[in-house]
């Protein structure tokens, strides 16, 4: 009589190994890699913060604009620019009382 093997061959252990490792190998990559899920929930978060950095600088894009043009030849406001001369100056009107 002859016993029966019921031990699986080197090649098929050799094979189930390779498979398993390959299989682990892209799932970490899948996860942590370059392209992996965790990289685009930082690019996710990061396009957000610049989206919001974007829309303060065009909101102080157009203040500036809106001042330059208050302060321009065409278009003089005489209430802003009394108070940049007051700003850059230190001008104080008689009737004024500083405080510091």
């Amino acid at each position: 009589m002859n016993p029966s093997s019921t031990r699986p061959s080197l090649g098929a252990m050799v094979y189930v190994l390779i498979a398993c490792t390959l299989g682990s190998y892209f799932t970490f990559a899948a996860v942590q890699g370059d392209y992996g899920v965790f990289r685009q929930v930082e690019i996710a978060a990061e396009k957000d913060g610049l989206r919001a950095e974007r829309d303060r600088l065009a909101t102080e894009l157009a203040e500036m604009q809106n001042r330059t043009k208050r302060l321009s030849d065409d278009f003089l406001d005489i209430d802003l620019l009394d108070e940049q001369a007051r700003s850059v100056l230190g001008y104080v009107r008689a009737d004024e009382i500083v405080i510091q």
